[in-house]
Order: structure tokens, then C-alpha cells, then sequence
């Protein structure tokens, strides 16, 4: 598409000059241009961007200090990356992400220059092993909190001894409540009983029994009444499950069919809606939305987010830890002080959290790119936006013209 694009300017371009041209010649014209010969970079930046997603991928090489791209490689095989960087003796500094074929290449080709990880990935990757971390305290996300206007709540709610047997959400239950408000709303406003039968279509032996109960419950009897229901055994096991943080009916039921529960989903999504209900501020916070809140600055939160999170902090010291982890891992990245790496990664250490010593596992197998990329002023975040830049030239150019005019249109056109 991009292709057709650049003829017909060109052959609209021509008209303008009254000569007559086709669109295959002018794309003849502008596929013969010579390439640009941009000085050779002492900052690059090296990423990889999609040919075809999950399939194909390329290398695109910036001079991060003009912020220019330089070249375009076909693949990201670290061969080829390395027989590019050692064509270009002048490279002092590879900005790139942790690739393990990109820190190849840069060792290869480029055996002197400083290799600098990229501080946007490092977060993201922090935030990764957070979340994860998070999870593993999932039960800790359910702990009370007050918000202004609201009360806690520390425990599910327990059905009292000898309650009604058609709880809120019961189908039966709350047909004969809407009909008993109906009817007597209406009797209220001086509809007699007979007229009511007439609007409702009702016989009026059901309006007189409606309009002679004093509340629904009182005609809740019958054959039905203190019956035994097959959710009784499994009760307790909710409850525990509830209150260990599970508030999946759809989970719950699976669980409790694992242990012989012969009845359907419904029964249990109306037995657990009054504990739903009863959390003055709707479901707990995932574990995604708390470790969000963690790799926020304190600063940045709402005011209830804020109280949510020092809620949890309060009840879990593992997640309390890993918060303080978090941010001292902030200051290191935006303060540029990567000195004290090496400190961070003992504390965390010492305080052998779940899903943090996978994240300090990788940090040390690549320790002087990640500490560079925390000292240093370099970062990839130019490389990000040529990337991106890349998609959109492939948009425009549907996948039909292949490499080649893609590599012109990235370095002629920047």
C-alpha cells in the first residue's frame, strides 16, 4: 500500500509538469535511490520489531544521540547483529533490552563498548515478579479497611440459626417480595383489593394473602419450610474458602463438585451474594490492581486506593516488605544510583519473598548491563518510538512490498 502511495504522489507530481509517467516508474525511481550514509553511531540503541507477529522479526539499529534510525536487518539472530556492530568500530555504548540473543550480539561485535539494559523493561519486570508476589498472599487482599462514610467488615457474614430459608437472590423469594410490595403500593394509594386483582391479573384469593401478610417472609411455609438443601455439608467449606480469599462462585463450585456436590451453579452464587454484598466497598482488589497501587508513587494514588493499600500493607508483611522493596527500587532507577544495586538485591534476599529471587536470578546473570543502565543517562526509549513508528509504516503499507521498501522508507523518510 505504501508503494502505490509513493507512485501515485510521484505520478500526480508529474502531471503537475506535463509529463507523462507511470506509477511503476516512479517506484523504479525512488527503489534506485541511494540509502542515506548516516555517520556511524557511538550511542546505538538495537531492538527488534515484527515482520509478521510470532513469526518474523527484524532489528532496527538508532543512533540514540541524533535519535535517528541507522539500519534495518532482516533478522535478530545475534550473528547478524554482531557482523553489523563490528562493522562500526566507533559504537562506545548498546542500549538494548535483556534479550539473551541481543546481549550475544553486543559481546561479539562490539567487545569494548558498554552494554546498558534498558530501565523501562527492568520495571516492567519488577512489576511482573510483584504481581506474582502479590498472588501468593491473595488472602491478605481481603483485610478490613475504613474508608470515610464506610464501615469494615473482617469476617463473611454467618446465617443465623433458624433464618429464612429463601435468602435473598432465591428466585421464589424474590418474586413473592416484588409481588407483595407491588401490592400493597397499590393498596396504599386506595386501589381496592379487587382492582388490584383486575391491574395485576391476579385471582383475588392471591391479593388477599398478599395484602394479609405483614411481610413477605410470612409467606414463606409450606412443604418447603427448614427443608434440608444439598449446599447444607458444603457450607462450611465456603465459608473457609471464603474467608482464605477465594469469592469465585464459579470456583467454589467447581470445588465443591470435586468433593461431591451433585447441585448446579446457582444455588451457590445465591448463598454467597450476601457475603458479596456485605463488603462495603464491593469485591477485594486483585492482585494485578494492589501490585499497581505498590509500583505507583505514594503520591500519585486517590485517597482510597492509598488507605486500600495501607490496609493490606498492615495485615501482610510480606507484601509491607515488598512495597518497601519496590520503591527503593524506584529511587535507585530514577535517582540513577546504581551503586546500590548490589545492596538492594541483598535485602531482598534476606527477605526470601516468593517470585522475587526469579527477578534477582535474571538481574545477576546480567549484572553489569543492569547496573550501567541504572548509572547511566542512556536508555532505549528512542528505539521504542522507532518501533512503533515501524508498525504504523506497516499499516500503511499492508504487508505487500517486503523488507526492502520497508528498510527505505524507515531511513529515507526519518
Amino acid at each position: 500500500m505504501g508503494l502505490a502511495l509513493a507512485g501515485r504522489a510521484g505520478a500526480r507530481l508529474a502531471d503537475v509538469f506535463g509529463v507523462s509517467v507511470s506509477r511503476s516508474t516512479v517506484l523504479r525511481l525512488v527503489d534506485a535511490m541511494p540509502d542515506p550514509q548516516p555517520p556511524a553511531p557511538r550511542v546505538v540503541g538495537i531492538d527488534e520489531y515484527a515482520m509478521r507477529k510470532g513469526r518474523i522479526y527484524g532489528t532496527v539499529l538508532v543512533d540514540v544521540e541524533t535519535r535517528r534510525p541507522v539500519d534495518l536487518l532482516p533478522d535478530r539472530e545475534a550473528a547478524t547483529v554482531a557482523a553489523w556492530l563490528a562493522e562500526c568500530p566507533g559504537v562506545e555504548v548498546v542500549c538494548r533490552d535483556r534479550a539473551p540473543f541481543f546481549a550475544e550480539a553486543a559481546s561479539t561485535g562490539a567487545p569494548t563498548a558498554v552494554q546498558v539494559a534498558d530501565r523501562f523493561h527492568l520495571w516492567r519486570n519488577l512489576g511482573e515478579a510483584a504481581e506474582r508476589c502479590v498472588s501468593r498472599h491473595r488472602s491478605s487482599l481481603r483485610a478490613p479497611f475504613t474508608v470515610p462514610g464506610s464501615e469494615s467488615v473482617t469476617t463473611p457474614p454467618v446465617p443465623e440459626a433458624g433464618a429464612s430459608p429463601w435468602p435473598t437472590g432465591h428466585r421464589f423469594a424474590d418474586r413473592t417480595r416484588e409481588k407483595h410490595a407491588i401490592v400493597h403500593g397499590m393498596l396504599g394509594e386506595g386501589h381496592s383489593r379487587r382492582a388490584v386483582a383486575r391491574e395485576l391479573r391476579m385471582t383475588y384469593r392471591t391479593v388477599q394473602r398478599l395484602a394479609d401478610a405483614p411481610s413477605p417472609e410470612d409467606l414463606f411455609q409450606g412443604q418447603w419450610q427448614n427443608r434440608r438443601t444439598k449446599l447444607d455439608d458444603f457450607k462450611p467449606y465456603l465459608h473457609e474458602r471464603w474467608a482464605e480469599g477465594c469469592t469465585n462462585a464459579w470456583t467454589l463450585w467447581k470445588e465443591i463438585q470435586s468433593h461431591g456436590y451433585a447441585g448446579g451453579y446457582g444455588a451457590v452464587r445465591a448463598y454467597l451474594r450476601p457475603f458479596r454484598d456485605a463488603v462495603p466497598n464491593g469485591r477485594p482488589p486483585s492482585p494485578r490492581t494492589v501490585a499497581g497501587w505498590i509500583l505507583t508513587h505514594p503520591d500519585a494514588l486517590a485517597e482510597k486506593e492509598r488507605l486500600k493499600l495501607k490496609s493490606v500493607l498492615a495485615h501482610c508483611p510480606e507484601l509491607d516488605a515488598l512495597a518497601r522493596h519496590v520503591r527503593s527500587f524506584g529511587q535507585i532507577l530514577t535517582q540513577l544510583r546504581g551503586e546500590r544495586l548490589p545492596e538492594w538485591i541483598a535485602a531482598v534476599r534476606a527477605d526470601d519473598l516468593p517470585s522475587m529471587p526469579t527477578f534477582i536470578s535474571g538481574l545477576e546473570r546480567d549484572l553489569a548491563a543492569v547496573t550501567a543502565g541504572l548509572t547511566l543517562p542512556w536508555s532505549s526509549g528512542v528505539v521504542e518510538g522507532h518501533v512503533n513508528r515501524i508498525k504504523m509504516i506497516k499499516r500503511q503499507m499492508y504487508g505487500r512490498a517486503g523488507f526492502k521498501l520497508l528498510r527505505k522508507r524507515v531511513l529515507l523518510a526519518s
